[in-house]
């Protein structure tokens, strides 16, 4: 009994065993980021607490792109091909979690034969058969003929002893974590596509308004100088002037013109559907969406930690170190257990356990001779974490200049709408001066639409601002990992309650 228990304390040990590296988390690159320090260009930026739906673009107020957004989370492929990938990344993972368990089959079968017994009919002539006497020939069979029920059970187990299987399955666990974090980049990135392709929507809707507007001008002006040229009061270089200008309006409306039908293409597509799908519902001008006073922004520990390609990184390194235990295992032997019980009998009456065949083995596999090649292998899973490694810190850096450098376009954009603010303003006040002036006969007709132009311009050059700084909205929210949501049904967090840990 002593000895039994020491065998089975010795396979717990043996099978508690776990070559390869143990993974201990990605390392520390950027100190101060990580560490909790706020970023370099904030600024005076307005900062809000994020929301904790992360559904940021909620709060530009515009119903059509909640729409928009919410349609392409559902039904777009980038996502459908990124949950293919997660639901086979989980499949993976039971089928490692099986291969530890000990695999069994059942058997069963009948035979029928058929033997000749030709040849042996002279034997009834030495013993008699059916009362006969002693010298006649027993009457016998051509042949003999029966059936045969066989019925098995057999198992086998393959002991992991060094650990090279539960390396496998961690690897597969750690993968599929990856590509959770990578359905949920494809829902950051996604969101901030719908928001920019909607922000240029609206934005070269506008364009197209102002332009068609400064062309009728142009063309009254143009007009009018011709009119002037005719009776000698313009040269005939006001009159070029003016007509190339006016020309080149409206080639610029036919180009803003393609880049509308473009941006509604885009959307389409966005959402999983055909070109013109979107067309009915948002080919109706509309202004482009207000940004908030405030920008969702935190500190970069937080921003690293809920960023879905930073998190999908990390996990790449954790997959690639147990790949070295995998391959690493492969330098000692293997042992399996095989078991196999078989019934059988003439008839099914027969297949009892009274009369039974059982067989076990242990069986011990060791390709010695394959070191060199296995060495290989374990220095190309080495390479293949290292190589993690470096993406891993790449993956970091970028971030973090993501999140700068959009931090920084937006309060230079900020700053150059207040510009255009005041440009507009002034632009506005001109065009009435001289409106007024006209009116008393102290300007002319001409200088009037010259100055209606002009204020025209400053308008478009305010639209553009407005646009700019709701892409540079966009940017940062993208940068901060705003936006995804795993499905409820995927087991796995929400945005709500993603932490972003690491």
């Amino acid at each position: 009994m002593i000895r039994g228990a020491s065998a089975l304390a010795s396979a717990a040990m043996l099978a508690g065993c776990m070559v390869g590296p143990n993974y201990a988390g990605p390392p520390t690159v950027a100190t101060g980021a990580e560490g909790g320090a706020p970023f370099s260009r904030i600024g005076n930026l307005p900062t809000q607490p994020l929301a904790a739906d992360a559904a940021w673009w909620q709060a530009f107020g515009d119903p059509m792109l909640d729409r928009l957004i919410d349609q392409a989370l559902k039904t777009s492929p980038s996502i459908a091909i990124a949950e293919a990938r997660l639901r086979r990344s989980r499949a993976m993972v039971r089928q490692n979690e099986a291969n530890l368990l000990p695999s069994a089959g059942v058997s069963a079968s009948y035979l029928r034969y058929r033997l000749p017994l030709s040849g042996i009919g002279d034997i009834g002539q030495a013993i008699g058969n059916n009362g006969g006497t002693p010298g006649q020939a027993a009457s016998l069979p051509d042949d003999a003929s029966g059936g045969l029920w066989s019925a098995g059970f057999d198992a086998t187990w393959e002991i992991d002893l060094f650990g090279g299987r539960r390396r496998q399955r961690d690897a597969s666990r750690a993968q599929a974590e990856a590509a959770e974090a990578q359905l949920a980049d494809a829902q950051v990135s996604l969101a901030a596509e719908v928001s920019q392709a909607y922000i240029d929507l609206r934005d070269h809707q506008q364009s197209l308004i102002l332009s068609q507007r400064s062309s009728v001008l142009e063309q009254r002006s143009l007009a009018l100088t011709e009119q002037q040229f005719r009776q000698g009061a313009a040269s005939r270089e006001d009159v070029e002037r003016l007509r190339t200008q006016y020309t080149q309006t409206k080639s610029q409306e036919t180009r803003i013109s393609a880049q509308v039908e473009q941006s509604l293409n885009r959307l389409a597509v966005l959402i999983g559907r055909e070109p013109g799908f979107v067309d009915a519902d948002l080919a109706k001008p509309a202004p482009v969406p207000i940004v908030p006073a405030r920008v969702p922004v935190d500190d970069p520990a937080a921003m690293l930690r809920r960023r879905p390609d930073i998190r999908a990184a990390e996990r790449q390194i954790a997959a690639k170190s147990a790949q070295i235990g995998v391959s690493t295992a492969q330098l000692f032997p293997t042992v399996s257990l095989l078991g196999l019980i078989g019934l059988g009998g003439p008839s099914l009456g027969d297949l009892s356990f009274d009369n039974y065949t059982a067989v076990g083995s242990p069986m011990l596999r060791w390709n010695f001779l394959n070191f060199g090649r296995v060495r290989a292998q374990i220095r190309q899973a080495e390479a293949g974490r290292d190589e993690a490694l470096a993406q891993y810190q790449q993956s970091v850096l970028q971030a973090l200049q993501d999140a700068e450098d959009s931090l920084a376009q937006f309060r230079g954009q900020r700053g150059a709408l207040q510009s255009r603010i005041e440009g507009a303003r002034a632009a506005t006040i001109a065009a009435e001066m001289v409106r007024q002036r006209q009116t008393r006969g102290a300007a002319s007709l001409i200088d009037l639409l010259d100055s209606e132009r002009q204020r025209v311009s400053a308008e478009q050059q305010l639209a553009q601002a407005y646009a700019q700084l709701a892409s540079g909205y966009v940017a940062i929210a993208k940068s901060m990992g705003l936006g995804w949501r795993l499905p409820a049904a995927a087991g796995t967090p929400s945005a709500a309650s993603a932490g972003g840990a690491r």
